[in-house]
């Protein structure tokens, strides 16, 4: 993939968020059956791409998708926004945990440090975080949870069925952003 400032071989860099682990004591999670299993497809396809796995560093979806891409062979790159100001607290599946001492607000680094979005399952974390994604007008693609129906003709995100179809179409979305990018010399 060639990046927007012509060089070639930059990563995409793809968030991927839904619930947390509810068995974090204060953190309400909304995993269903299949949620960790679709995160863990979607990891492993992301590092099989060469892509950079962002999220929010905790667990859930958040590790279980970090944990098939650190496993796969080469391991990719994952990259969690901490909620908290300590080294040390992210799931154990992360190459590089950023704390930052923001809470939730964190939600909004974890978009903004990627090119699309990845959702998988849903909860009032999450929905933030694609509220944000929505605002920013970057790619959202969405593997089961609630729904985001606009009442106006906004855009929404956009339902696929599986994993690989996830990953598919966020890496062909940030390829022709970045195209547009460079073709309008921005």
């Amino acid at each position: 993939m060639t990046g927007e400032s012509g060089r070639p071989g930059r990563p995409a860099y793809v968030a991927v968020i839904g619930p947390g682990d509810p068995t974090e004591p204060g953190k309400p999670g909304d995993i269903i059956e299949g949620d960790l299993d679709a995160a863990q497809e979607v990891g492993r396809l992301l590092a099989e791409h060469s892509a950079v796995l962002v999220c929010g560093g905790l667990g859930g979806v958040m590790e279980a998708a970090c944990m098939a891409a650190r496993g796969h062979e080469p391991a990719g790159i994952t990259v969690g926004f901490l909620p908290g100001g300590e080294h040390g607290r992210g799931n154990e599946h992360l190459s590089i945990e950023i704390p930052t001492g923001l809470g939730e607000l964190r939600n909004g680094l974890v978009v903004c440090a990627a090119e699309a979005v990845i959702v998988v399952g849903g909860s009032w974390g999450t929905m933030n975080e694609i509220s944000l994604a929505m605002k920013l007008g970057k790619p959202v693609f969405q593997i089961g949870g609630w729904t985001v129906a606009p009442k106006s003709a906004a855009p929404a995100p956009q339902q696929v069925a599986d994993a690989s179809q996830a990953v598919q179409a966020a890496l062909s979305a940030i390829q022709k952003l970045r195209n547009a990018h460079e073709s309008s010399g921005v």
